[in-house]
């Protein structure tokens, strides 16, 4: 699709903000949905959530093979047993607090359409094969929609995919059917369901999706309809542009959440503009306003840090393999000088780079986990991983089969992780409290387990805080993560609290991640260990490391022990390296002793004999990002004008 076609697609989207879609009877409730719920003072606990699922409305999900919708997600989301499209019977463990379904705006509901529609109509050769590819079998299907990946990423998709009002109008009708459905499991207090979808931009293979996240119910979200992401080129302001206008003409609210940078080629976090060039200040704020949040961690790997570009990190490198090797496709392979532009760590880094030369960071954003599940099920638990799509869902081949999206090398189901979840402190599980939670950045990533990790950051907090209530203390004197300090030149204090997930293993250690600008405009970085188990005990320093925990994983029956960790780290830790003037981020990441991935249990399952290669990452320390707090330069204020003798001093 050329330019001209995308702005025709995208001036229709936006002409819809203006109609009147009502709902019919029985249909959602209006835009006060939580307004009866009662306010903490202050969050009181973590809400848990996945802001990236997918149903049988997304063009890649159905087409590999899901046939559940988005009324299923919602159940398994808040706790119900649903049956799988391979028939297992699925339930969550411990229901989640909140679900996102955004399922690809592009193409919204084209498989299935394709899929139902009479072969002697179907005039496109291409699409024909597809829909034949599809009714042969699930692997098969799983190939055209390999196909179709390749040809979306290519820009040779059949034109019957790229026909705007054809789109729009298929949109529009699944749109207003979803809004309907979201709003009848949404529970105030209880459950939340969001509105939200996936906008696939990827020019040239190269990842750069955002999830787009409405505030609103059914009232102001039935005015728009999702924007596409074909055709749009290498920028991403159109994208903001149709939030900036959805805002405008409905008094809501909308964000976005980039997600596997670690596939872009280095587009994700650049420090150009996407046409080349120094990042401007206004594209730099304008990102920043819109994509206040970043999804670090997901099935398809660990976006946190790389081991090339943090080579002192023995604990950089976590989930990449399998996806360090190209962009989402596999029709680039990446680069070394690629790196920097994957990576949340270097990004944060950019961002003060780009803030001290232009005053504007487009890279000061919070940290969330997800799953990006195509199967419709929102689960992260290693011993009750779904699979990315329904072709690798529980059966025995699922760990050592090719799972390439357009190509026959490189990837395989053991490269995937079971996902992850977003960690919210909301002072209420509604909509509106959730999305503002997000939108302020006290959020955190978890790679799947659910341990509690709080943070605030002061310039004169101490060890004796935690002897009073010092969560009011934190927010009283201080700032929660997500937040911002102005420099006073005294070193800040974290104070840092971490609690092992309930039903889950001990903690290992607890780090600081600082990065900052130095002397010379160079952007460093280093991690801190500031709290670990058994800290008085065997595990004292060696040369400025902590020895392992240990490992109680038995590879034979996927089991662990928790006789290693501890439940409950803390710290009030103070900045050692602190400088005057400096300009620099902090967040914490929270390690858990080691546990079995998911591949064992299948091993367990299904009795398989697995390859060296995966008994060597089927063991992980699964982990949690908190959203960084920023130190930003003091604001010095111009002199004030000297007054002469019998005047009063400028104002």
């Amino acid at each position: 699709m050329g330019r001209g076609t995308a702005g025709i697609a995208w001036l229709a989207l936006l002409a819809l903000a203006g109609c009147d879609m009502t709902a019919g009877e029985g249909g959602p409730r209006g835009e006060d949905e939580g307004a009866a719920v009662a306010l903490a003072e202050f969050p009181e606990r973590p809400l848990w959530g996945d802001t990236h699922v997918h149903t049988d409305n997304s063009i890649d999900a159905f087409g590999f093979g899901v046939r559940l919708g988005p009324e299923a997600a919602l159940k398994f989301a808040s706790g119900e047993e649903v049956t799988a499209t391979t028939g297992i019977r699925a339930k969550l463990a411990r229901p989640l607090d909140f679900l996102v379904i955004t399922d690809h705006s592009d193409g919204l509901g084209a498989t299935r359409r394709l899929y139902d529609a009479p072969r002697l109509l179907i005039r496109d050769a291409t699409l024909r094969r597809w829909h034949d590819l599809m009714h042969e079998g699930p692997q098969s299907s799983q190939r055209a929609i390999a196909e179709l990946i390749t040809a979306a990423a290519n820009g040779t998709l059949p034109e019957a995919l790229r026909d705007p009002e054809r789109q729009r109008k298929a949109t529009a009708e699944i749109w207003d059917k979803h809004l309907k459905t979201i709003d009848r499991y949404n529970r105030p207090g209880v459950f939340t369901a969001l509105a939200g979808f996936e906008y696939t931009l990827m020019p040239g293979g190269n990842n750069l999706h955002r999830n787009v996240i409405f505030r609103d119910g059914y009232e102001r979200t039935s005015k728009t309809v999702p924007f596409p992401g074909v055709g749009v080129g290498n920028g991403v302001e159109q994208l903001w542009d149709y939030m900036a206008a959805y805002e405008r003409s409905t008094g809501g609210q909308a964000l976005a959440i980039p997600h596997n940078g670690n596939l872009s080629n280095g587009m994700m976090f650049a420090l150009t503009m996407p046409g080349g060039g120094p990042m401007t200040a206004d594209h730099a704020r304008r990102r920043a306003r819109f994509e206040p949040v970043v999804e670090a961690t997901q099935i398809k790997g660990d976006g946190e840090a790389h081991g090339y570009l943090s080579p002192n990190d023995e604990f950089a490198s976590f989930g990449v393999e399998g996806w360090e090797l190209g962009n989402l496709p596999l029709t680039q392979r990446t680069t070394p000088e690629m790196l920097g532009g994957n990576y949340v760590r270097e990004a944060l880094k950019r961002g003060l780079t780009i803030e001290a030369r232009s005053g504007a960071n487009p890279y000061k954003f919070g940290l969330i986990g997800s799953t990006d599940s195509h199967t419709a099920l929102a689960t992260g638990d290693e011993d009750n991983f779904f699979g990315k799509h329904t072709g690798n869902e529980p059966q025995p081949a699922r760990a050592l089969a090719p799972q390439n999206l357009g190509t026959d090398q490189g990837r395989f189901g053991w490269n995937y992780l079971a996902g992850g979840y977003a960690a919210v402190w909301a002072r209420a599980n509604t909509r509106g409290e959730i999305f503002d939670a997000l939108k302020r950045r006290e959020v955190y990533a978890t790679t799947g387990p659910r341990m509690v990790l709080r943070l605030f950051a002061g310039h004169d907090f101490s060890a004796a805080d935690w002897t009073g209530d010092w969560v009011r203390t934190g927010y009283a004197r201080g700032v929660p993560m997500g937040g911002e300090l102005a420099d006073t030149g005294r070193a800040p204090t974290l104070l840092i609290n971490a609690m092992k997930d309930p039903d889950g293993a001990n903690l290992d250690r607890v780090q600081v991640i600082k990065g900052w600008i130095d002397g010379t405009g160079t952007a460093q970085e280093r991690v801190y260990d500031v709290a670990w188990s058994d800290m008085d005990g065997g595990r004292r320093r060696v040369a400025g490391r902590i020895p392992p925990v240990g490992d109680t994983v038995d590879r034979a029956r996927a089991r662990y022990t928790n006789t290693i960790g501890t439940p409950q780290l803390r710290a009030a830790w103070t900045d050692p390296d602190y400088r005057p003037g400096q300009r620099a981020f902090y967040y914490v990441r929270l390690l858990e002793i080691p546990t079995p991935r998911w591949v064992l249990f299948d091993a367990l399952r299904f009795r398989l004999t697995l390859p060296p290669e995966v008994m060597a990452k089927a063991v992980a320390q699964e982990r949690a990002y908190s959203s960084p707090v920023w130190l930003n330069p003091a604001v010095s204020r111009p002199a004030r004008p000297v007054a002469k003798t019998g005047t009063k001093p400028a104002p």
